[in-house]
């Protein structure tokens, strides 16, 4: 369940947005600092909030100068279902393919990732293990049965008791699919951050 979108007055319009553009692009990349984790060679995440998506709108709508309302609206329905809501991490996942080749090889072997993400909370015998969600919609434009796509969009939908154990950690974002096993710890910093959306 997205978080509260963004509506059209959110959004700088182009004059004002140069203005400020600067100072919030600097704000970004050190917020995306915090918010972006490397798991295994190939496959970084980037934990998205309101700011990083009206950043992304607003970096949209400069670079192919939208004007009108409805221009907007447009980019707010594609990227306001980006914005978790209360207890919701929502991620953007990159196959980090730079070469024809790697693309060759990755993306036919990489046919479900987007479903083979958990989160690990706690240690022990206490670990509370969160599935991904997938937007069905979503699962179906970027897979198809013989590739996948580069760039997917994942959620997790964690309970309160869980909310309360993020805080402290440990906290461990896995890949569990046959082709690719790795996973990361997430800092103090970036659980702090994420934990602050909540």
């Amino acid at each position: 369940m997205p978080g509260e979108g963004l509506r059209i007055e959110d959004i700088s319009d182009l004059r004002a947005y140069e203005g400020e553009r600067e100072s919030f692009r600097r704000e970004v990349i050190e917020l995306k600092r915090a918010r972006r984790v490397g798991i295994g060679p190939i496959v970084t995440v980037v934990f998205e909030n309101r700011t990083t998506v009206r950043f992304q709108v607003q970096e949209m709508a400069r670079a192919e100068r939208m004007l009108t309302d409805e221009q907007i609206q447009a980019e707010l329905d594609v990227y306001n279902p980006l914005i978790p809501g209360p207890g919701e991490l929502s991620l953007t996942v990159f196959l980090e393919l730079t070469s024809e080749e790697a693309l060759r090889r990755w993306l036919p072997a990489l046919v479900g990732i987007e479903r083979s993400l958990v989160l690990r909370i706690g240690s022990g015998s206490g670990t509370e293990v969160v599935p991904a969600v997938v937007d069905p919609q979503h699962e179906a434009q970027l897979t198809r049965e013989e590739t996948t796509a580069s760039v997917h969009y994942v959620r997790f939908a964690l309970s309160p008791a869980e909310v309360d154990k993020f805080a402290s950690g440990p906290v461990v974002l896995a890949v569990e699919h046959p082709a690719y096993r790795y996973e990361a710890e997430l800092g103090e910093r970036t659980r702090a951050s994420l934990s602050a959306d909540w």
